[in-house]
């Protein structure tokens, strides 16, 4: 069938497509310059083979199945399996064959790129149905059980008799709890922000402030006995903004100024306005911040001391960051060897509420 001038067509050089021709055996007969593009193989690196030398060995058996067919008669179409490129890689190929009275003709086409994407688009969808059971797990089996320890807890020490002993238990049990209860709210915004890039806001209008700030103070003074917390407040309520957010953010910053601060030391918060913007710093005595940590502070999963336990996941100020982003503001750093400190930077009133629309609309488009 194939004579000499039809291997010198110009089809036959120029097609992408490998084409070729075996006896009744399976060895290759005839083959075309795309086998060298797409293989790496000359005519007599592949011609006068058995076609099964070049197969990857999960592929033997439902290839000699497929052979067995076009023997009998049966053409092969769209029969995919991996071929061997002269460097030691396998590439998917995809056939059709027909037999032509006692030879068989076939052409393949290189789909190494397709069924890689096809693995790739496979692999996001198993990791996303991963994702979702996993945030389901957090946010219902472990949060419920969590929730009731939690009541279990507040009842007794609000309404048993208890030695000094069991109050010491139940406070060290009762902090535990919403330790736990922030790491589980951490991985879950978290994991939002990965999956859908946005953690959600629910901004108000008319949000007294300071109060918020106060009551957030109130309980890193009672995690945090041996701390001493200054609080200078000179700004006008009310503001828009999300509250629950804001708190989160607050005491992740409030938590973190403890934890890197001198031991008994003073932490500061201090919180001012301008007629469109809000500042609220949180500052710390202790060592400067070196350059290669600072780049990385809001980058998830990261602490300044490499393999500490102490200070939750490593997720605070990356969630902090986002927060501060979905108001329209930002968090910035000032460290030097005397103290460290974090302000939040957030627009006021009517401009937040136009930046929120706008980021929106951008989603939206």
């Amino acid at each position: 069938m194939f004579d000499k001038m039809d291997k010198e067509s110009l089809t036959w050089r120029v097609t992408p497509d490998l084409l070729g021709v075996t006896d009744a055996n399976g060895m290759f007969k005839e083959t075309n310059p795309a086998w060298f593009q797409t293989l790496g193989y000359r005519p007599e690196e592949i011609e006068n083979t058995l076609f099964f030398e070049f197969l990857h060995p999960e592929d033997l058996a439902n290839t000699a199945k497929a052979f067995v067919d076009i023997q009998m008669g049966k053409p092969i179409l769209q029969f995919e399996n991996r071929y061997r490129h002269k460097n030691g890689s396998y590439r998917w190929l995809s056939w059709n064959a027909v037999p032509e009275g006692d030879l068989f003709v076939c052409n393949a086409r290189d789909v190494t790129a397709a069924k890689e994407a096809q693995s790739a688009l496979a692999l996001r969808e198993a990791e996303a149905n991963l994702r979702e059971q996993f945030i389901a797990i957090l946010g219902h089996d472990l949060r419920n059980p969590l929730a009731g320890a939690a009541c279990a807890v507040e009842y007794l020490m609000d309404r048993e008799t208890l030695t000094d002993n069991g109050i010491t238990a139940l406070h060290t049990a009762n902090l535990s709890l919403r330790r736990m209860s922030r790491l589980i709210d951490d991985v879950l915004d978290f994991a939002r922000a990965r999956m859908g890039g946005d953690i959600g806001i629910d901004p108000e209008k008319d949000v007294a402030l300071r109060p918020i700030l106060e009551l957030t103070v109130e309980e890193m003074k009672y995690a945090h006995s041996d701390v001493t917390f200054e609080e200078h407040y000179d700004f006008s309520d009310p503001v828009t903004c999300d509250p629950d957010r804001i708190a989160q953010l607050v005491s992740n910053l409030l938590g973190n100024a403890v934890f890197h601060g001198e031991p008994d030391g003073t932490v500061r918060m201090e919180a001012r306005d301008t007629a469109t913007e809000l500042f609220v710093s949180i500052t710390n005595r202790g060592g400067q911040i070196p350059a290669s940590v600072k780049a990385l502070l809001f980058e998830p999963f990261k602490r300044v001391e490499p393999g500490s336990s102490q200070n939750g996941l490593g997720l605070g100020l990356f969630i902090s960051k986002q927060i501060a982003d979905q108001h329209g503001g930002d968090i910035e750093v000032h460290s030097d060897a005397r103290e460290t400190t974090f302000t939040l930077r957030l627009p006021r009133g009517t401009r937040l509420m136009r930046d929120l629309a706008r980021d929106a609309l951008r989603r939206v488009a």
